[in-house]
């Protein structure tokens, strides 16, 4: 096992973002892994911490668990921003959707695309460029 498989193998994980301050921002969230673009997709709200953050200082890390304390993975890379959704099935929407069914088993519908454009939903790109961490298969400790 390799750290990319333990970001592969969840969707859930921390969200470390760099405040104006210096400080670090943390958020538990939920992200979709494209291996293939090597893109972890997560949601949020425009007026969201998170998204400000990223808006103006795009280097962020992604920390995911593995199965035991010796199993993480962290994939440090850049942020990209979608647009706010505006409209049913505008580019935001569409990109929120698998997002949506995922984590919460949700299908399209008038009510879910109403609730996107009143949360002011985007979803964050994080285009990642390196991964570490460690993979243990077993726990040393057990």
């Amino acid at each position: 096992m390799e750290p990319i498989d333990i970001i592969a193998g969840t969707s859930e994980g921390v969200l470390t973002t760099v405040k104006r301050d210096g400080h670090p921002q943390l958020s538990n969230i939920f992200y979709l892994w494209d291996p293939e673009e090597r893109i972890a997709r997560i949601t949020t709200t425009a007026d969201r911490v998170k998204a400000r953050v990223l808006a103006r200082h795009p280097a962020c890390a992604l920390y995911a668990r593995g199965a035991h304390f010796y199993q993480w993975a962290v994939a440090e890379g850049e942020a990209q921003l979608s647009d706010v959704t505006t409209s049913p099935g505008d580019a935001a929407s569409q990109e929120l959707l698998p997002l949506y069914e995922a984590f919460m088993g949700a299908e399209p519908s008038d009510e879910l695309y109403a609730r996107l454009i009143e949360e002011k939903r985007l979803v964050v790109r994080l285009h990642v460029t390196r991964v570490y961490g460690m993979a243990l298969e077993n726990d040393p400790s057990a």
